[in-house]
């Protein structure tokens, strides 16, 4: 293959960078040459960086788009624009066979750029309904993956396939041993795993520290509260831990958690089903984003997956019931996700990829 390029692009949060991290080992191992197009400050520039540090990281304008009202909104047309110039001249150079896009506003001037230079274009979008950087990025792409087949509605069916979820090998290559030593809990009580996204949420955290008393009762606590947001003088409780960021130790705590509390990003909530872990979801509100995890949580919800409480009845006395009925529908939450659709693995996807390549 003489080490053909491919571009991969998305960013924002970690949930546009993921699947992207789990691609890069294997279309390297197809032969391909892989090269990143990112954002100058978004959180892909840290974790292609520090995970690949031999892929080339190219970082350009980024302008967000807003559906609200903000003076940036006028200022960002700008930066697009010249986001767009940086990313024709990083296709000049890199003569790519194909771009592959995973969203989020940093790949919107790069899809548009792949089209102009004739590049075969790849988007894939992980929730029910595109976001509004793949909602402008699809007419210029050749094909569209979607993990879930009510995605189908949504985009050109001509150039569309659902392939479903894509669980990269490190999760399933976890050990709850491993998960063991890394959170030295010296107790046999169950684990309970709460997450919210890579930023963390206030007002799932405040749940937790409003409960934490009881909790502690029944549970060890692995919490993921996100940058900034670490208590420290909660660290004395000794079956309580807390992290504002994992990576590669997260498959391992997973592999020891019996249950979990997380937002409803579709790459998570993926590889929970993936795992067969009882979750209960609390989906960002509608006031926050555009309503992408209350879809994806409530189509959980509807298959028997998941428990879902809504952001704006998350009290803390809610919050005890709905895990309290979490514990009770352990077992049959844990029977129907044996029975969901196996995921691709991204070897498989990567293969998909390169069908598409010039």
């Amino acid at each position: 293959m003489n080490n053909k390029t491919i571009l991969l692009t998305g960013g924002g949060t970690a949930g546009h960078v993921s699947l992207n991290q789990a691609l890069i080992p294997e279309l390297k191992n197809l032969g391909f040459h892989v090269e990143y197009i990112g954002s100058k400050e978004g959180i892909e520039n840290e974790l292609i960086r520090e995970s690949f540090p031999s892929v080339p990281y190219h970082a350009i304008s980024s302008g967000k788009l807003r559906r609200y009202f903000s003076t940036k909104n006028f200022s960002d047309p700008f930066r697009v624009g010249a986001g767009l110039v940086q990313a024709l001249t990083i296709i000049r150079k890199t003569k790519p066979v194909a771009i592959f896009s995973k969203g989020g506003f940093v790949s919107v001037p790069v899809v548009m750029a792949g089209r102009m230079m004739s590049i075969p274009v790849i988007i894939h979008e992980s929730d029910v309904t595109p976001g509004l950087a793949n909602k402008l990025a699809l007419p210029f792409a050749d094909h569209i993956f979607t993990v879930f087949k009510e995605t189908l509605a949504h985009v050109p069916n001509d150039k569309s396939t659902c392939t479903g979820s894509v669980i990269r090998n490190e999760l399933m290559e976890g050990t709850a041993e491993k998960g063991r030593e890394i959170s030295s809990f010296s107790n046999k009580l169950p684990v309970l795993m709460v997450m919210g996204g890579s930023q963390g949420s206030a007002m799932i955290n405040s749940a937790i520290h409003n409960n934490l008393e009881q909790l502690l009762k029944q549970f060890n606590i692995i919490h993921l509260c996100g940058k900034g947001n670490h208590v420290a003088e909660l660290d004395i409780h000794e079956n309580y831990r807390q992290f504002e960021y994992v990576t590669h130790e997260l498959p391992h705590l997973l592999h020891m958690t019996d249950f979990v509390v997380s937002r409803a990003g579709s790459n998570s909530i993926f590889e929970f089903l993936a795992l067969k872990k009882p979750m209960l979801l609390v989906p960002l509100s509608i006031q926050k984003s555009r309503g992408d995890q209350i879809l994806n949580a409530n189509l959980f919800k509807k298959q028997g997956f998941a428990k879902v409480v809504e952001e704006e009845e998350l009290s803390a006395e809610r919050f005890m019931k709905e895990l309290s009925q979490l514990q009770s529908d352990k077992d049959q939450l844990i029977e129907t996700m044996t029975q969901a659709e196996a995921p691709i693995t991204a070897a498989e996807m990567a293969k998909l990829v390169a069908t598409f390549t010039k």
